[in-house]
């Protein structure tokens, strides 16, 4: 991996955050929407407005998807799998570095966990009991929440169950049927037999299972699952392992087919069309290698840090004023090559800028300012649109303006973000209003065994903020000022339930070998854990025999295999 030195205090106020803390940083992943089959509606967690879904959505805390029937979805946080069945509502109540929880108000949920770090909670909640995932495996939730009725299946792994000041386990092979909502009751058994929902959710495993691309970027890097069927994997001298899309349009160029969105706590967010279109945008680097466009994943890291939109957009004082290419109103871009920066415009610490750059960069003492950057040179490289296109998530490829070379030889790169403030319809990705579930889906509470974060202040709360500073999210300690301004988030209700033996001791995770447990993270590192690690083979499913460490093990000296 090439060095390329960053002087961190320069780039740190370029990026308008903390010099060393690192509470506010954003997570370092987030659920990609990477299937849709018949009508699935969405709504972010700052507004109240349903919307189609789009594929390729980033999903985060706050977020509610709802499968209509005859639909079904599918995400991946990671290696992790999320199924839907029709008519199933879910909320993302919490998702960060260590915890994934969400609410299941209605409707069958498919879960397949591939692996757990040790201080990791995986949790699901429905009306009536709160289900924590304590092993990798298969599983399956139910939710009824008309009858108060919840069902468990779990084909590999272990669930602990809590609700009604009851708590209990279903192991590997059975099936708790669970009754009530203030008292509940419980019956186990085994396994249903599979039904249609079931073994299309099989059938999505195995072709994960099977995966070639695992072995280039990791399963943990969100969107490798679509990688085999939509491209292949080339030895390029130079520039190692790349992957080259098998098939794109005349004149396509990296971020240019899909919109923008705005998302919290990111900011402005590529969104992409094609079915393969997320890891390739919000991790590695792009490079014209042979007349064609090459996806460069940089060095393989045990949780790559989730990027927004790896690009740099330009302006300028001598940029756009042409007439030729929208009197001035333009926003425009290209994708970001080997070993150039990252340079987030949220609020984040050194370590995380260090992070989100690592498989591609090393951070340590230059100036910024002098990097040249190798595509914006490029024929057919840069992208541009116009303001109004831009804000309102308008289809890029259609709205596109060509830039003449001698409007891009004055142009200066202006940072990782457009300086425009977002509006309603960037929340909303442009998307068509209308859908989602009905009322007493999306109201209904559910029962928490850990107290999820507030839900997100409301873009209408947000929007004079916003506008004082274009194209930048607010810092944490102004949204906690904002916090209560202008109409409520309307997120599910949570109960906490009743006192229950803690998680940890009474069901103790012994699914994993002590080589594929994490070192705990330090003060030194930020909550995404990025460092670079080999990419070693892994048992996945939960076995009895296996015992967990007496302390963890050490990760390998980060370095670079490829």
């Amino acid at each position: 991996m090439k060095t390329t030195i960053v002087h961190l205090g320069l780039l740190l106020a370029l990026a308008g955050g903390p010099a060393m803390a690192d509470a506010g940083d954003p997570p370092s992943r987030v659920a990609r929407l990477n299937y849709l089959s018949g009508p699935v509606s969405f709504r972010p967690g700052s507004v109240e407005d349903w919307a189609a879904a789009s594929l390729n959505y980033p999903l985060t805390t706050g977020d509610h998807l709802w499968t209509d029937a005859g639909a079904q979805a599918e995400m991946h946080i990671g290696s992790t799998a999320l199924r839907m069945a029709p008519e199933t509502a879910l909320a993302f109540l919490n998702l960060d570095d260590r915890t994934v929880q969400l609410g299941l108000t209605q409707g069958s949920l498919h879960v397949r966990l591939r692996f757990l770090e040790p201080d990791e909670i995986f949790e699901v909640d429905t009306p009536s009991v709160s289900i924590s995932l304590v092993q990798p495996g298969d599983y399956r939730i139910d939710a009824d929440g008309d009858h108060n009725l919840t069902i468990v299946a779990v084909r590999a792994g272990e669930a602990q169950v809590n609700g009604g000041a009851a708590a209990f386990a279903v192991e590997s092979r059975q099936s708790a049927q669970i009754s009530g909502l203030d008292s509940v009751t419980q019956e186990i058994g085994p396994l249903p037999p599979p039904n249609e929902f079931d073994n299309w959710c099989a059938l999505r495993d195995r072709r994960e299972e099977q995966s070639i691309s695992a072995s280039h970027v990791g399963r943990e890097m969100t969107g490798y699952e679509d990688l085999d069927q939509y491209g292949a994997w080339r030895d390029v001298p130079g520039y190692g392992w790349v992957w080259v899309p098998q098939t794109v349009a005349v004149g396509w160029a990296p971020y240019r087919y899909g919109h923008w969105a705005w998302i919290e706590p990111w900011g402005w967010t590529w969104v992409d069309d094609a079915p393969w279109g997320f890891a390739p945008f919000h991790y590695g680097r792009w490079a014209l290698v042979g007349g064609g466009w090459v996806w460069m994943p940089g060095a393989m890291v045990a949780r790559p840090v989730y990027a927004p939109a790896l690009v740099a957009f330009v302006g300028g004082p001598r940029f756009g004023v042409s007439p030729a290419i929208g009197g001035g109103g333009v926003a425009a871009w290209f994708p970001l090559g080997p070993h150039e920066p990252y340079i987030p415009a949220y609020p984040v610490s050194a370590i995380y800028v260090r992070q989100v750059n690592i498989a591609h960069v090393t951070v340590t003492n230059i100036n910024v300012v002098g990097v040249r950057y190798v595509n914006q040179n490029v024929a057919g490289a840069v992208t541009a649109v116009p303001h109004d296109a831009f804000v309102s998530a308008r289809p890029v490829r259609e709205a596109a303006i060509a830039v003449p070379p001698r409007e891009m030889a004055q142009a200066q790169v202006i940072g990782a973000t457009a300086p425009l403030a977002p509006r309603r319809e960037s929340v909303l990705g442009g998307a068509v209003r209308g859908g989602g579930p009905p009322a007493r889906f999306a109201d209904r509470p559910v029962v928490v065994r850990n107290a999820p974060p507030p839900p997100p202040v409301s873009f209408a709360a947000q929007q004079r903020a916003l506008e004082a500073n274009p194209g930048r999210p607010l810092d944490p300690g102004t949204i906690n000022s904002l916090r209560g301004q202008g109409p409520p988030a309307r997120n599910p209700m949570v109960r906490s339930v009743a006192a229950a033996p803690a998680q940890r001791e009474s069901f103790p995770r012994n699914d994993r070998p002590a080589s594929a447990v994490a070192t705990p993270r330090n003060a030194e590192q930020p909550r995404s854990s990025a460092q670079p690690a080999r990419a070693e083979p892994r048992s996945d499913r939960p076995s009895k025999d296996s015992k967990p460490p007496k302390k963890p093990v050490k990760k390998p000296e980060p370095k670079d295999e490829r």
